[in-house]
Parts: structure tokens; sequence; C-alpha cells
């Protein structure tokens, strides 16, 4: 519900209870849940962290069930506006763990890019946290991994006619990386958003996956020796190399 925060983040509360039912640890909500994608609500006054009792339904489903969320938001930080994925765990304080690096137009007129990755460690998972358009650019996910994540996690939002696109981009950060990447999707609203909310295996392909425009949830149990075991039979992460050298031309 574009602009409604206080229906869209009862919504957040409601899909943590959900997810939490089917036995997930984490939780991960669209791009700019609490208010959508919408430059309306971009445009006028934003949530922030000075105070923070918008959040208090999330606050509450976390603490009833245990599970950790990951909340995309736009979000004012005493002025700086940015898109921002909060972590969201049981018996800890809101924190605005990562903002969105690469913005896509109309965001770079609104909002600051972020300046730093991120990545949370869950269980002992490492997860990297990435918004939309973060995954189109191969070097994002690729620093993730180096750091030890095994899990790149998007929350994103995708206009008819992205659908290609998005399913690319994610299977190969996947296989780039023979890391795990999920993707949650807003679905419909003004603009017609098409979700397509999915799961790829360290082999780039789908585990579990939404069709365009079918709201619902995915779930699925992350697997570490998974990606231990694909590492070392693809090898492209371990024959990676950081430094390929200078580069030549050739006129002819």
């Amino acid at each position: 519900m574009p602009g409604d925060v206080t229906a869209n983040v009862a919504t957040a509360a409601a899909r943590v209870r959900e997810a939490a039912a089917r036995g997930a640890r984490l939780v991960v909500l669209p791009e700019t849940f609490p208010s959508s994608w919408d430059v309306a609500a971009f445009d006028g006054p934003l949530p922030s962290l000075t105070d923070a009792t918008w959040l208090d339904p999330v606050r509450d489903a976390v603490e009833e069930t245990g599970a950790v969320l990951v909340l995309n938001s736009a979000l004012d930080h005493a002025g700086r506006r940015s898109i921002t994925s909060l972590v969201i765990a049981p018996g800890e304080e809101p924190v605005a763990a990562y903002d969105k690096q690469h913005l896509f137009p109309p965001e770079r007129e609104r909002f600051a890019p972020g300046d730093h990755g991120t990545t949370i460690e869950i269980d002992g998972i490492r997860v990297a946290l990435s918004v939309c358009y973060d995954a189109n650019f191969p070097e994002h996910a690729a620093a993730a991994a180096a750091d030890g994540a095994i899990l790149y996690l998007n929350s994103g939002a995708y206009f008819p006619g992205g659908g290609h696109r998005r399913d690319l981009h994610y299977a190969a950060r996947a296989l780039d990386n023979s890391m795990y990447v999920a993707f949650a999707g807003l679905v419909g609203g003004p603009l017609g958003l098409i979700g397509g909310s999915a799961v790829y295996d360290p082999l780039g392909r789908p585990v579990e996956r939404l069709d365009d425009r079918t709201p619902g949830m995915v779930v699925t149990t992350i697997d570490p020796a998974e990606v231990a075991r694909v590492r070392e039979e693809q090898r492209m992460w371990t024959d990676h190399r950081g430094d390929l050298g200078p580069r030549r031309t050739l006129r002819l």
C-alpha cells in the first residue's frame, strides 16, 4: 500500500510470523516495504530511527518468533535520506545495517548512496546484504563472497519488462561466486511491480521461485556443505585471479 507505513509494517509483522511458522530463522522483505517503491512517498516525510515506534509491530513479531528480520526502508538519518536495510533481531535495537550503494533513477535524485558493504552472521552463516540494483554489478557480490558470505540477500522492486534481467543477474551472482542468492521482490501497486521472489543455489539454479506478479513466500534451507562442494567441484572460486595484469591493445 504506497505511502501507508503503518499498514505496511503491520503486514510485515504478519509475514514474519508466517515465515517463522514455516521454520524460517531469517526473513527478508522486498525493497522499501514500509512505503512501497513510490516516488510520492519518497518525496514526503520518511520514517527514521530517532523515533522507532513505527517498528513496534515487527519488533514484537521478532521477539515472539525468534526470527531475524531484514526490512528495507526509505529512511531519514537526520536529513540524510537513504534506502536502508534494517536488521531487527530478538533482544536488540534495530540497526541501520546497510544503505543501497547503487541507486537507480529516480532514486539518485532523492537518496544518498551507501559507502560500505555489510555482512551479518546468523547461527554461524555469513549473509551479505544488497538492494535491487546492487546485484547488477558483479563486483558487489564478489566482495561479499570475499568477506566470507555464502548467502547474498537482496531486497528488490522490478518494473514490468525487467523479469529477464532480474532472473539473469541473480542466477549469475550465485554461479559467479558459488554462493546462495535470495531475492525478495515487491508485487503489484500502481507501478505493477512484478515480484519474482526466488532463491538460487550455488550453481545458479532456482531452488524455489515465484512466478511474476504472484504474491507469496519462498522458504528454503541454506547448506554450507553445498557451497563447499560446489566451490571444490567447479573451481571458479578457487581459480579466481585478483590481478589479471595490464591490458594490451592491438590495432590492426
